[in-house]
């Protein structure tokens, strides 16, 4: 066997030893090493000193391969196998330094997390091959100026280069390359050339394995390749099948052989395509496989392999399945493309969906992107219904609420034990969580309000005019399409956001926490129940696979628009991950209250209690209380920190109220807060102008307040105010689907365009433009045309107000 190891003397330090059994410290360049500390007797035990080694154990017993992807993150020892479309440049001559610096980057960080990390690496062929015509060009301009005595060259032909000469001059710099990048994270780097022929013999394979064994248990990176300075012609072994039969042809094979032998827990391979699909990728039918089962070759045609490298995607596959086979995880993943080449190694290990993922073990149920097809195809069903049908579903889940009301509460007893037994939740949260006989009745009644509204949703006329002579166009309402809706610690969301869906006509994706696992499925079982009675059951899908939700952010071809619902960290988090798809909602809901100079005690008194007290984790909960400075040390402000006493909230004085305090309560550290708890701040204004630009600089646009007995500040107030929801002496609490007489909503938005504030049916519709005529085009309308444009507004169809 042909091994060359390089060893960094910087790693030497006093007092830190380390043993090499005979057969792998063969592999090691004494050169490496001060002669002095290298001690070799009759192929006896070799020892030297000072060398440090990073032992770290096992984090799984190897055995069997990950059956999702989420379990990615734990695996321990990993290969990396680089094909030539990914190292070498377009021009096949010389390597994609960029892309190659990259990888380096993301190998160091997972090796320096304390994984073991191994790379199969090609080209060698094409760093040799740059360099021979380098020198070749050379030569011939030296010989030509010499014979001719002109400076001018001819053209000078370059003779086709041997693969295996390119290879032998190619592979100390590729070694040299990677040793000096691997050198700026302080990892040490070695190499190992390999045949089919050191498979073969059982001595060698042993030597192999002790040696890789020995560099990994060093910290050390083996960087592994086929000797293709001296590779004989493959053998005819096309199957790959049976753990024990795999031929070593191309680094495909060399990697899985390896995968299996060293019992590496995932095996990544980086080609020029996203994975693996289900026709010919670039064909306009293609879809990427995401999860790839053993038997599914079958379905899979695969097309002609790159123009450089040996391989194709067919004999990744076979490596692939045949690792698979011997317990090792498998990822064919892009390592080319230059938005995700970048971290591509490092999305794989943290689980997400790149590539297409090798799995033995089959879900149960659909995959998401199934579940999102149905729900794609049972919206389109369920907007064909009669406006009378939609309602009776609804009214339908109305019904099981109440009547399947102990099944319910039951479930939801199962999600609050274990949150509790485990402590994972706050208390806020815990409350969201919480579900009760009043608040499934006031589900079942938003639920009927939602049903009696949804009448004229869908199909609704909103403009009507003539263009021509019998020529109408008409704009009307349709569904946007699939909603992936995300919601944490809220049951009560699930048939809210059902309803709405349903009566808007919208398929809908439902993401919930897996603190409600046990509420969210009766809810979904219950919604799928009513849909049944007209069919369109799969309109309404439940995830319950192991999806990530950044990875469900990317389904831009499945999903119209993503609705979350929870905290201002998950808003934000899917705010920065949704590629293409828009997102509605609001990622904090810091409300305000301004009291005013002129504001009534009883009324400011009730609304702050209200706004604050009633339901302290609610979005639209009072954040922060904003006090006129004339109202300092007056009773009114007295009856307001009394209240507050009473009602047990923590006060957080702001920078300014502060000042005007000898002894104030803890100064908040940010006026941009939501508490979502018994806490709130106070902060003094000297103006109702001054209250609006803190609304303005502090604020989220969601729902703000003023309390005050003066009709022209208030209308002032009303007017400048740029939030979703500005209230006149109400509760900030209004600001709610139901309250508004929505029925439910899916959200509050404060966004600006389409939808904003609590989004109910109106805001899940979009519109489509119906034009009708008979045989018109548009040249009769030119200045020598027959007709003329007379845009009239037609009179819109009545509406059924019952």
């Amino acid at each position: 066997m042909l091994c060359r190891a390089a060893l960094r003397t910087s790693f030497l330090s006093a007092g830190r030893y380390l043993l090499f059994s005979p057969h792998s410290v063969t592999a090691v360049s004494q050169s490496c090493f001060p002669v002095h500390n290298l001690v070799l007797r009759n192929e006896s035990i070799r020892c030297w000193s000072n060398i440090p080694f990073i032992t770290v154990p096992l984090s799984r017993t190897h055995g069997k391969s990950f059956a999702h992807r989420s379990e990615l993150k734990h695996a321990k020892r990993i290969v990396v196998k680089l094909g030539s479309a990914v190292v070498t440049r377009g021009d096949e001559c010389g390597l994609a330094l960029g892309r190659l610096a990259s990888i380096v980057e993301q190998v160091s960080m997972l090796q320096n997390q304390g994984r073991e990390m191994m790379i199969v690496t090609s080209g060698a062929v094409a760093f040799g091959k740059q360099r021979l015509r380098h020198e070749i060009l050379l030569s011939q301009s030296v010989r030509q100026a010499l014979h001719s005595g002109q400076n001018q060259l001819k053209d000078m032909a370059i003779p086709v280069l041997e693969a295996r000469a390119c290879a032998a001059a190619g592979q100390s710099g590729l070694m040299a390359l990677y040793e000096a990048m691997f050198t700026q994270y302080s990892i040490c780097a070695a190499q190992i050339l390999v045949t089919n022929l050191d498979f073969h013999d059982e001595q060698k394979r042993r030597n192999l394995n002790g040696t890789l064994h020995e560099l990994l248990r060093m910290n050390i990176v083996p960087i592994i390749n086929t000797n293709d300075a001296v590779v004989p012609p493959p053998e005819p072994n096309s199957d790959l099948q049976g753990v024990n039969v795999i031929s070593v042809k191309d680094n495909d094979s060399l990697a899985a052989r390896l995968a299996v032998e060293m019992k590496t827990d995932l095996l990544i391979i980086l080609s020029d395509v996203e994975g693996l699909f289900d026709s010919p990728p670039g064909s306009d039918d293609a879809k990427l496989i995401d999860i790839f089962y053993p038997g599914d070759q079958q379905s899979v045609t695969f097309g002609t392999k790159s123009c450089v490298g040996m391989g194709g995607m067919e004999p990744k596959v076979k490596a692939a399945l045949w690792a698979l086979q011997g317990g090792t995880s498998v990822v064919i993943a892009n390592g080319t493309h230059p938005k995700i080449s970048g971290h591509v190694i490092t999305d794989i290990v943290e689980g997400k969906k790149v590539g297409t993922f090798f799995s033995e073990v089959k879900p149960a149920g659909p995959t998401v992107e199934q579940q999102g097809e149905m729900a794609r195809a049972g919206g389109r069903s369920l907007a064909a219904l009669q406006p009378d049908q939609r309602a009776e579903i609804i009214y339908h889940i109305a019904d099981l609420l109440t009547d399947q009301r102990e099944e319910i509460l039951l479930a939801n007893k199962k999600d609050l034990e274990e949150a509790e037994s485990k402590g994972r939740l706050a208390l806020p949260l815990m409350k969201r969580l919480s579900l009760s006989t009043s608040k499934l009745n006031s589900l079942a009644i938003g639920l009927r309000q939602i049903a009696a509204s949804s009448q004229e949703s869908v199909g609704r006329v909103i403009r009507k005019t003539r263009i021509a002579k019998d020529l109408e166009l008409e704009q009307v309402t349709v569904p946007i399409g699939v909603l992936l809706v995300i919601f944490e610690s809220r049951p009560d969301c699930l048939p809210q956001v059902s309803a709405l869906a349903i009566a808007s006509g919208n398929g809908l994706l439902l993401k919930g926490g897996k603190e409600a696992a046990h509420s969210n499925q009766i809810l979904h079982h219950l919604t799928q129940e009513a849909l049944s009675i007209h069919g369109v059951k799969d309109a309404v899908q439940l995830v319950n696979t192991r999806e990530e939700v950044e990875d469900l952010c990317r389904l831009d071809k499945l999903i119209d628009l993503i609705i979350p619902r929870g905290s201002s960290q998950l808003v934000r988090d899917i705010q920065k991950a949704a590629k293409g798809i828009p997102v509605m909602g609001h990622s904090e809901g810091i409300c305000h209250v301004y009291v005013d100079s002129d504001a009534s005690v009883e009324k400011v008194t009730r609304i702050v209690r209200d706004s604050k007290c009633e339901y302290p984790a609610a979005c639209n909960a009072l954040e922060t209380l904003l006090i006129h400075r004339d109202l300092l040390r007056t009773p009114l402000f007295d009856q307001i920190i009394d209240m507050l006493r009473v009602e047990q909230v923590k006060i957080h004085a702001g920078p300014k109220f502060a000042s005007y305090l000898t002894f104030s309560p803890s100064e908040v550290k940010s006026l941009r807060t939501e508490y979502g708890d018994l806490e709130c701040c106070i902060e003094v204004v000297d103006s109702v102008q001054e209250a609006i630009d803190h609304i303005h600089k502090y604020g989220s646009s969601h729902t703000d307040v003023i309390v005050t007995e003066n009709e022209k500040t208030a209308e002032f107030f009303l007017q400048h105010v740029d939030s979703a929801c500005v209230f006149w002496n109400a509760s900030t609490r209004f600001s709610d689907g139901y309250r508004f007489g929505l029925g439910a909503e899916v959200g509050i938005s404060t966004s600006r365009i389409h939808a904003r504030g609590p989004v109910g049916i109106e805001g899940l519709l979009t519109t489509k433009w119906l034009l009708k005529g008979e045989n018109h085009v548009v040249s009769d309308f030119s200045e020598h045309g027959s007709m003329k444009y007379l845009h009239e507004t037609l009179p819109l169809p009545q509406r059924n107000t019952n």
